[in-house]
């Protein structure tokens, strides 16, 4: 019984270890002190997302996946805003798209 409640402790306490955003550890090594710090960027802020007309540089009426790229996001998800799957984003897929940013 004991061992299960030491065992649960431990891990509450790695749940609050991996929830840290940066992580430091130093080590000794011949040549001396090493320090090795860790941790995930910040998500880069790209603001709202520009109107159809500025992407669609070519005048189509649609957005392929260079003009797409020009705002990383929808870059991101080209695949998923281009709902019908016939390689470009049409306007109302944009706007859909634009809607839940």
């Amino acid at each position: 019984m004991r061992s299960y409640i030491l065992a649960f402790g431990l891990l509450g306490l790695a749940g609050g270890v991996q929830a840290q955003d940066t992580s430091s550890t130093t080590y000794q090594t011949p040549q001396g002190e090493v320090t090795v710090t860790s941790g995930q960027p910040q998500p880069r802020q790209y603001g709202a997302p520009p109107s159809f007309a500025e992407l669609d540089r070519g005048g189509r009426g649609a957005l392929g996946e260079a003009e797409a790229a020009a705002y990383p996001p929808l870059g991101n998800d080209f695949i998923h805003a281009d709902r019908n799957r016939d390689g470009r984003i049409s306007r109302a897929e944009y706007e859909r798209w634009a809607a839940h940013q």
